[in-house]
């Protein structure tokens, strides 16, 4: 469109009846909202994502811990000896039963030492609590995804108005509403909805309790650790610990998080700003309907479209022309023009009324004879 229709509206419509119309008019406006939004914290699902593959790379390549055990037993009950059991006996030579003409030594006990190899270590126990941690912390969290992260926002308005432009009654009775439900954060780049997310950290969880180091440390029912986690070379430069620290502190401080809800129910009567914009939208409408009346809506336009034209070709004929000038110019021409009209008026008027007189004239000599 070149012109904007409600512009050209206006600029067509009688400024009285507008005038009429605004001073008579009433309204009344009822609004009704509804308003929800919960937004549930699963940035935890993302942090225990990117840490998965950390945990897997300590657990595939744990750290050991090697356990000597000693126990001095009699020489019959002595499985292995070694150097350590030497030293001890040279030490505790009470436990020497004999020497033989060829210094042969036959203790009566010996040192028996068993090494065994342990993942009982503070890093190992502390991923095997972090582990504990993640189900527990996943399973508390899991009912927010029942309902998510949502948004519901309806609003409603009832319009009613009246006014009075002469004789002519205007009314208008107006329902509108609108509704938004949507669901936030519904699914990640990779096209994962959140429940589907969580099923697969919940089945990596499942493979880690299955790895040799777990299933052992959780045989020996091995202490958890507590809190503040020791700050141990391992813990401090490895890499993959220190992605494991990362998410053993957040989920430390985030056990207890609730969902952000904000809900607000309203229902009123608005005299404010609204009802000023559907009052003038009732303006609008009304213009637009007397539009019908094709003949009173085109003359006033075709009137002014050909008042702007003279103007506009009076103004290209004289560029230098002022506005002083063109209102002395338009003043001066109207008048004449007006003086013309009159003259030709009152001259039609006395050629007018000499005929009636002589018609009049004629009539009477007839009804006399």
């Amino acid at each position: 469109m070149d012109e904007l229709s409600v512009n050209v509206l206006f600029e067509r419509s009688d400024n009285k009846k507008i005038e009429t119309f605004a001073k008579n008019s009433k309204s009344d406006m009822v609004v009704d909202l509804h308003y929800d939004k919960v937004e549930a914290n699963f940035e935890w699902v993302e942090l225990m994502e990117n840490t998965m593959r950390y945990l897997d790379n300590i657990l595939r390549n744990p750290n050991r811990f090697i356990i000597n055990e000693e126990e001095v037993v009699k020489i019959e009950q002595s499985k292995k000896t070694g150097v350590d059991s030497i030293k001890h006996l040279s030490k505790h030579t009470n436990l020497i039963q004999e020497i033989n003409e060829k210094d042969e030594i036959t203790p009566s006990k010996i040192l028996n030492v068993n090494k065994e190899e342990t993942y009982d270590t503070y890093e190992n126990r502390f991923i095997y609590t972090l582990i504990l941690t993640m189900e527990t912390f996943l399973s508390t969290k899991k009912r927010d995804t029942i309902t998510g992260s949502y948004l519901k926002d309806d609003k409603g308005v009832q319009y009613k108005a009246a006014s009075i432009v002469g004789k002519e009654k205007i009314s208008i009775e107006l329902a509108i509403k609108t509704e938004l439900n949507v669901k936030l954060n519904e699914k990640n780049k990779d096209g994962l909805s959140l429940a589907q997310r969580i099923e697969k950290i919940e089945r990596q969880i499942l493979d880690l309790k299955n790895t040799i180091v777990f299933r052992d440390l959780a045989k020996a029912h091995v202490q958890i650790v507590r809190p503040p986690i020791k700050k141990t070379n391992v813990i401090l430069k490895n890499t993959n610990f220190q992605y494991a620290l990362v998410l053993w502190n957040y989920l430390q401080e985030h056990f207890g998080d609730e969902s952000k809800r904000d809900k607000k129910d309203k229902n009123y009567t608005d005299e404010g700003e609204l009802r000023d914009f559907f009052d003038e939208t009732f303006l609008l409408d009304y213009l637009a309907l007397c539009t019908l009346n094709k003949d009173e809506y085109v003359s006033k336009y075709e009137k002014e479209r050909v008042v702007k034209q003279v103007i506009q070709r009076i103004i290209d004929i004289n560029a230098g022309l002022s506005e002083d000038e063109l209102k002395d110019m338009v003043g001066e021409q109207f008048a004449i023009i007006k003086y013309k009209n009159n003259a030709t008026n009152e001259g039609i008027a006395k050629i007018f009324r000499k005929y009636i007189d002589k018609y009049m004239t004629k009539i009477d000599s007839i009804k006399l004879n």
